[in-house]
């Protein structure tokens, strides 16, 4: 009988072969063209890992979300776009399962995601609200039929072409107030999407994220249950900025590697000398071990309010300051992490077609202060520090 720690170990073997295997070597043509990375994706779906947070008793593997963040480390370290895919979709199906109400109509959906492995992206973000996550200006509209609608102006859906389903934020109704907000899962076949822009960014290419006017017809059971404020807190916003900051310490880690191997190559060509990239490679590797830790330590944190079965926890000031400050730390580190280790590399890391190139690496990294853009949430970090009692 395999026990929990055989099952993560396998599962994680099988994520290192498709890191390895497949998105490594098409990591370079998806930066490259901007596309999405549809053989990893789809490795992805045939090893089950779409649906690896999914209970046990609907099918899933019923993984932990420790395991999915080494997942998402590991993919990160070949290729950072379908680790972002990878851990977008896993924060959607974390909201999911962690509001999921008995017996309701998500409850079948996550049977047919374990079934068909289906992926889902996210439709947060909305023009006209500043980037503020928790206010929605399009709504929940009940149709003459029964059934009810929406339309959504979002300024970037990650991969939203090449999603199955959709899970987005509205107004619960139309006479609600922005911050009354419901999550409500989409199929694509209930889902008209109306590209709104180009995508030819500087990093993170592969996520294929222009905008979009989304447009649904759905049944009023799609609506979560739980009202987004509380998914937001309890799962949605901590979750987010964990899966992600383990995929940019992959990608940190992965450019630590490459400058590590240029110096070692550098030693073995004359054997006694002094390596100067030796002492800047010294610094890097500071950095990198200042972020890993503190990205393993708000895991342990999450993971222990969970193990508590203390949700309250993650609805505090103080969780909402140590989470946001997770994502500062890591999207400001890494980058520094991935110029560091260019340095250490010199020309052969500045130029692209090199074993120790750490051009996608920076370029991809220096898109995290973006994701939620870190200015805004200094701004909330600022409202609640001269609130907040425990810190």
């Amino acid at each position: 009988m395999s026990t929990v720690a055989d099952r993560d170990t396998a599962f994680l073997d099988g994520i290192r072969r498709i890191a390895d295997e497949i998105a490594a070597p098409n990591a370079a043509a998806v930066d490259h063209d901007a596309r999405f990375p549809s053989e990893a994706v789809a490795a992805l779906k045939e090893q089950r890992a779409l649906s690896a947070l999914v209970p046990t008793e609907l099918g899933g593997e019923g993984l932990g979300l420790r395991t999915v963040a080494a997942a998402c480390f590991e993919l990160g370290r070949r290729c950072g776009a379908t680790a972002m895919v990878y851990a977008m979709h896993q924060i959607q199906v974390a909201t999911l399962v962690r509001h999921l109400e008995p017996g309701s109509w998500h409850e079948q959906y996550l049977r047919d995601l374990v079934a068909q492995q289906r992926l889902i992206a996210s439709v947060t973000s909305e023009v006209g609200t500043g980037g503020d996550m928790g206010r929605s200006i399009a709504a929940v509209t009940p149709a003459a039929d029964g059934t009810v609608t929406f339309e959504k102006q979002a300024p970037t859906v990650s991969y939203g072409a090449f999603a199955d389903d959709l899970l987005t934020t509205l107004r619960r109704g139309p006479e609600a107030d922005g911050g009354d907000q419901v999550a409500v899962l989409t199929r694509a076949d209930q889902v008209q999407l109306e590209q709104t822009g180009t995508w030819d960014p500087l990093g993170m290419r592969g996520t294929c994220s222009p905008g979009y006017v989304v447009r649904a017809t759905f049944a009023p059971e799609q609506v979560l249950a739980a009202p987004f404020p509380t998914i937001a807190a309890e799962t949605m916003v901590p979750v987010s900025h964990l899966l992600w900051a383990h995929l940019w310490l992959g990608i940190a880690t992965d450019a630590f590697d490459r400058a590590r191997s240029f110096v070692r190559a550098a030693a073995r060509q004359k054997p006694g000398e002094p390596v100067p990239a030796a002492v800047r490679l010294s610094h890097v590797m500071s950095e990198l071990s200042l972020l890993r830790a503190e990205v393993r330590s708000a895991l342990d944190e999450f993971l222990e309010a969970d193990a508590a079965d203390d949700r309250a926890r993650l609805s505090t000031m103080a969780a909402a300051l140590r989470f946001n400050n997770l994502k500062i730390a890591a999207s400001e580190q890494a980058p520094r992490v991935c110029q560091g280790a260019m340095g250490v590399c010199g020309i052969v890391g500045f130029k692209n077609d090199t074993p120790f190139s750490i051009g996608r690496h920076l370029r991809d990294t220096m898109s995290a202060c973006l994701m939620v853009a870190n200015e805004r949430i200094h701004q909330t970090n600022a409202g609640l520090l001269l609130i907040a009692k425990d810190v």
